[in-house]
């Protein structure tokens, strides 16, 4: 009988937002007989090989980086360095062509999924390997990014004929000229050209989300480029089969039912002291309990040292503030966890919309602002906190606000978004739904095959 699996090659942007989502895929992959390799940075092999669940049918490729100057010795991800460094990462990871090359001929696959690196399609093509750009932003993000235009207010709604009433910040404006402005070391490009090259040179664009929840930002994409958008469904890992650490479920257990409030910002986002302090400020204004996993702000060392004056004897009895990673999925699922405080990024945005807890919204960067606006305007299911529009400072009273909004009982505003929360998380979490997009997602890669 005729072998009938793929085998995929997988090259992501060495970050954790970026492998995990790709990874997950993987499983998803896997668990249909499908044959992947995922390239790592070998610091994070053994970090990322706990959630490799068909290690019979995914390998994960370790691949040093190339020296490059600019880039401090050992740095492997964008975790590690702060963002006015990234650029040399991504020099080094462009050096990693003729290698990448060199496995390409070695593993012969059918496709490489990649994001960033803009000479992928080019590579693939020689080799006669299908590109597929797998982003790990949304639609809508992705189609805020193709905005133009020397003024920030042209890039506060979107490009023309982008299908969304959501309007951004001036001060997210201005980090979307960012992304066309310095060209880059080594490729003499913007971070926008490159995005721009890998979409537009790709055989298909995938994305993790299904079109019932950013249909109308598919469509866009897909007459913006003028090629396949194939869709994975959310693709949810797996609950854990760990249990949750006993200290923490000891401390959670204290509390009354929906009543905690957790609050975790991913592995990169760093915030500024005084907004590091407003954050917690907040939390104590809530009067509720709180566990929020944070990492240390810019001009600190561990979190200790940057609790307000005060913060930690008035709040000891409630909150925990830590500066460690945490099982964020099975706190959103512990029964005394009602709110969860997100930054947005893509991951977290799926987990809370298949939690039980109540959402407020504080996103960091530009896609987790759109992410955000998403959330808050589209679905309706959380509740944004206000910053300013130019400088993009929250307050306490407002983290107080929102939270207030979404977890006071008689709240008008909370009524209606758990309603809509409650919809569409059956909705995503109905039978057969991630099956069935992930099979369509399959069906579609093998259609690339044929032409």
């Amino acid at each position: 009988m005729a072998d009938t699996s793929l085998t995929i090659f997988m090259y992501p942007w060495f970050a954790m937002g970026h492998l995990t989502p790709y990874l997950h895929t993987a499983n998803k992959l896997a668990a249909r007989g499908h044959k992947v390799f995922l390239v790592v940075p070998p610091k994070m092999l053994s970090n990322l090989e706990k959630f490799n669940v068909h290690p019979d049918l995914i390998k994960l490729i370790p691949l040093p980086l190339p020296h490059v100057e600019g880039l401090p010795s050992q740095v492997e991800s964008s975790a590690e360095i702060p963002i006015h460094v990234q650029p040399f990462l991504r020099h080094a990871m462009d050096l990693t062509e003729p290698t990448i090359e060199s496995l390409l001929q070695e593993t012969k696959p059918h496709f490489i999924f990649f994001d960033l690196m803009y000479w992928v399609p080019f590579l693939a093509r020689r080799l006669g390997v299908k590109a597929i750009h797998f982003s790990v932003v949304s639609p809508a993000s992705m189609g805020f990014l193709l905005s133009e235009g020397p003024s920030i207010e042209s890039l506060m709604s979107g490009p023309p004929g982008f299908p969304s009433s959501i309007k951004l910040y001036k001060h997210v404006a201005r980090e979307l000229q960012f992304f066309d402005g310095e060209k880059e070391v080594g490729s003499g490009l913007t971070i926008k050209q490159q995005l721009i090259t890998s979409l537009c040179e790709s055989d298909a664009i995938g994305f993790k989300t299904c079109r019932e929840t950013e249909g109308s930002y598919t469509e866009y994409i897909e007459n913006y480029f003028k090629k396949p958008v194939l869709l994975t469904g959310p693709v949810i890992p797996k609950q854990p089969s760990s249990s949750l650490e006993e200290k923490w479920t000891k401390w959670l257990e204290k509390f009354r039912p929906k009543s905690v409030i957790y609050c975790a910002f991913g592995s990169e986002a760093i915030l500024p002291m005084n907004q590091f302090q407003e954050l917690l400020k907040g939390f104590e204004l809530t009067g509720h309990p709180f566990f929020a996993a944070l990492k240390p702000p810019s001009e600190a060392e561990a979190v200790e040292e940057a609790l307000p004056v005060g913060f930690k004897e008035r709040t000891q009895e409630r909150g925990l503030v830590l500066g460690c990673w945490v099982q964020q999925q099975l706190i959103l699922k512990h029964p005394s966890v009602g709110c969860f405080v997100t930054h947005c990024g893509y991951g977290s945005v799926w987990e809370g919309l298949m939690s039980e807890c109540q959402l407020v919204l504080l996103p960091h960067v530009a896609d987790q602002y759109v992410h955000a606006r998403l959330l808050s305007a589209d679905l309706k299911v959380g509740v944004e906190i206000e910053k300013g529009d130019d400088d993009g400072l929250f307050t306490k009273e407002g983290v107080h606000e929102a939270i207030r909004a979404v977890m006071e009982v008689d709240s008008e505003i909370g009524k209606v978004v758990k309603r809509n929360h409650d919809k569409w998380r059956d909705f995503l979490s109905s039978e057969r739904l991630e099956d069935s997009y992930m099979d369509g997602f399959v069906q579609n890669m093998r259609s690339l095959l044929d032409n």
